[in-house]
């Protein structure tokens, strides 16, 4: 895989209590994986005043209290963690593996796209179809395997509680593309999976939504009671640099994973473990291989 070329990252002020660090103007997995080394050498550092840390796809943002540290010393901390950080790729970051399992053409999602064709670009075809022509594929099942096939690197948690924006782990020849609705729409499902522009998301709770359509987990990602088990630690499961596995279902498990969730039992298969840039770039379907080899292990 071709290796970006490291940008000098721009820095912005937010008013008296924020600073925002642009770190590429187009999104990679390389700029993504910066700022995830940048705001974790931050957040283990944590010098007094700073309040959030909040890392996006090619950016971040800090907000710090300037009655407790100056904003020039901050300034200048972070320009250095950019230079200790460089490229990134001799760093590891600790992470998880999962796996979300998709009904993919569901019928919520189908009836509910139907209702807002006026917005689309094809109204003529449902949005997977729509990807799938787009895209170069013959049908919707060969943009299936396209889209379940490799992991999905995530570049950043937000817009609504706990929705994850994914970027898939595959050279940028190889991206798959999809623009947004023309007019976004009024409703989307909960556990909608997604997809706008180059990224994948779960939208974890119902509500308006632009991205294209293209099926359902039966897995919660958002949770503010914390009654489910995988909710024990934070109302949100979803953390930056997790790396999803999207495995396509039918009916039949769908239900049966639904029922699991009413009973309180259902689980995210998740596994541990250490992501590293640089051999990823040197072999990404070896290295895909081996990630989800690990999420297969007991």
């Amino acid at each position: 895989m071709t290796t970006a070329q490291v940008q000098d990252a721009r820095y912005s002020w937010g008013g008296d209590e924020h600073i925002f660090v642009e770190l590429a103007e187009d999104m990679s997995l390389q700029a993504n994986f910066r700022a995830m080394a940048i705001t974790k050498l931050l957040r283990e550092q944590r010098p007094d005043g700073v309040l959030e840390i909040c890392p996006a796809n090619a950016s971040y943002q800090v907000r710090f209290d300037p009655d407790v540290i100056e904003p020039r010393a901050l300034l200048a901390q972070l320009q250095d963690l950019e230079k200790q950080v460089g490229d990134a790729h001799e760093l590891t970051l600790p992470t998880r593996v999962l796996e979300i399992p998709v009904l993919y053409r569901d019928p919520w999602t189908t009836e509910t796209l139907m209702r807002f064709r006026d917005r689309h670009q094809d109204p003529e075809a449902t949005d997977i179809e729509y990807a799938a022509r787009i895209n170069g594929f013959a049908d919707a099942d060969e943009f299936i395997a396209a889209h379940s096939r490799s992991p999905w690197f995530t570049s950043m948690v937000g817009f609504v509680a706990g929705l994850p924006f994914m970027f898939q782990m595959v050279p940028r020849e190889r991206q798959l593309v999809v623009p947004k609705y023309l007019r976004p729409r009024t409703d989307t499902p909960k556990q909608t999976v997604g997809y706008g522009g180059c990224f994948a998301c779960i939208y974890s709770v119902r509500g308006a939504g632009g991205y294209q359509m293209f099926g359902i987990t039966p897995a919660p990602i958002y949770d503010p009671t914390q009654k489910l088990p995988d909710f024990s630690d934070f109302m949100v499961f979803f953390r930056p640099a997790d790396i999803v596995k999207f495995t396509p279902i039918d009916r039949e498990r769908y239900d049966a994973h639904l029922a699991e969730v009413e009973a309180g039992t259902f689980r995210i298969r998740t596994r541990p473990v250490d992501f590293s840039l640089q051999p990823f770039l040197d072999d990404p379907d070896g290295y895909n291989a081996r990630l989800l080899e690990v999420l297969r292990a007991d």
